[in-house]
């Protein structure tokens, strides 16, 4: 009996209901703030995610015009490698074995050029997928930083203690309780990012798009983290 696959992999699908859902209940809470704005970004950006598993028809171009060159080149090399060392061993009566050095040497040479031409051709589209992806992923990783700095003001000790403000104070329009969605809708976010991120992770497995998608995955983790200890305080509170 097969394997049921469908709960072992992200559904971009999914991911992007929930980014749709969750922009939705920033905008109705908070019809004012640019949070919501935010959640529109990473809904592009799963967009994006979603269409990174599928070749477009350019990429395919080049890769197939870059396989039909890389094997234009081995063909070539050797027959050419071919046909001068049957050329030699015509010609090889009474040839002394140090002249045989710059054929060789010429050989190796060729062979490590077509080498070096073919890994390049073969390895374009890979590396021009790399970059594509690599640009989404820095994109994520500025959101995350985004949607840590709408939260960097939010201080719940200074709700609750409500200290005598200054003229330079950060003014606190939210209650206890809006501060708390509001808090919780970008630890929300944090977490899209991440899955965002993910979602990459499931259509390449170059080893510097997985370093970059674990990294984005630590950072969001590592604010969320912060974002909790508020939400604690307010339930303290």
């Amino acid at each position: 009996m097969a394997a049921d696959t469908r709960y072992l992999h992200l559904d971009a699908f999914v991911v992007a209901a929930t980014t749709d859902s969750l922009r939705a209940r920033i905008v109705a809470r908070f019809p004012d703030r640019r949070l919501g704005h935010v959640a529109g970004e990473i809904r592009q950006s799963v967009d994006r995610a979603e269409r990174a598993g599928h070749r477009p028809p350019l990429r395919r171009i080049v890769w197939l015009a870059c396989s039909v060159l890389a094997t234009i080149i081995v063909v070539a090399t050797v027959a050419a490698i071919l046909i001068v060392v049957s050329d030699a061993i015509d010609i090889a009566d009474g040839r002394a074995s140090f002249d045989w050095l710059p054929l060789l040497e010429s050989a190796i040479n060729d062979v490590a050029f077509a080498a070096i031409a073919t890994f390049f051709l073969l390895t374009l589209s890979q590396r021009l997928d790399r970059h594509a992806i690599l640009a989404e992923l820095h994109r994520l990783r500025s959101l995350a930083h985004v949607i840590d700095m709408h939260q960097l003001t939010k201080d719940p000790e200074r709700l609750l203690s409500q200290p005598e403000p200054t003229d330079a104070s950060v003014p606190q329009t939210m209650s206890i309780a809006e501060l708390g969605r509001y808090l919780n809708y970008c630890s929300e976010l944090l977490s899209l990012v991440a899955k965002t991120a993910a979602l990459y992770a499931q259509v390449s497995h170059d080893a510097l798009v997985l370093d970059t998608v674990s990294e984005i995955e630590n950072l969001t983790n590592g604010l969320s983290r912060k974002i909790w200890q508020k939400i604690a305080l307010l339930h303290q509170g």
